[in-house]
């Protein structure tokens, strides 16, 4: 199984970017999914994620009335809409399914056991 993130690149302060992440080689629909970040010299954190069937998402505060996660099941990719982004949001950006459930949210990282290799997000004031 294969995940791929793209859409990362430099945003003014203010401004928008969408994140995808296409999976392959899995059965994506089966998945729990999540986007997290690292920004350099801090910890991975937990984003958003959302359950296989779309019904469950759940948002960190960072992410909360800003970012918009979503899935495209017929097209096996996962969606981070990100508004208003802020220098404090520049980092790398992962996306992870967690194979292992069909159900609900996963939120510990430590639940995920399929990563991308990340896209890098740079944010200018």
């Amino acid at each position: 199984v294969q995940l791929q993130a793209s859409g990362g690149g430099p945003v003014q302060a203010g401004g928008s970017l969408r994140l995808s992440c296409v999976v392959s080689g899995g059965t994506f629909s089966n998945y729990a999914m999540g986007w997290f970040r690292q920004a350099p010299g801090k910890e991975r954190m937990i984003l958003a994620v959302i359950s296989a069937g779309a019904g469950s998402r759940y948002y960190s505060d960072p992410a909360k009335g800003r970012f918009t996660i979503s899935r495209d099941n017929a097209e096996n990719t996962l969606y981070l809409q990100m508004n208003n982004l802020q220098p404090e949001d520049a980092a790398v950006y992962y996306c992870a399914a967690d194979s292992k459930n069909r159900h609900g949210v996963s939120i510990p990282s430590t639940l995920y056991d399929l990563w991308g290799r990340g896209t890098l997000v740079t944010v200018s004031s």
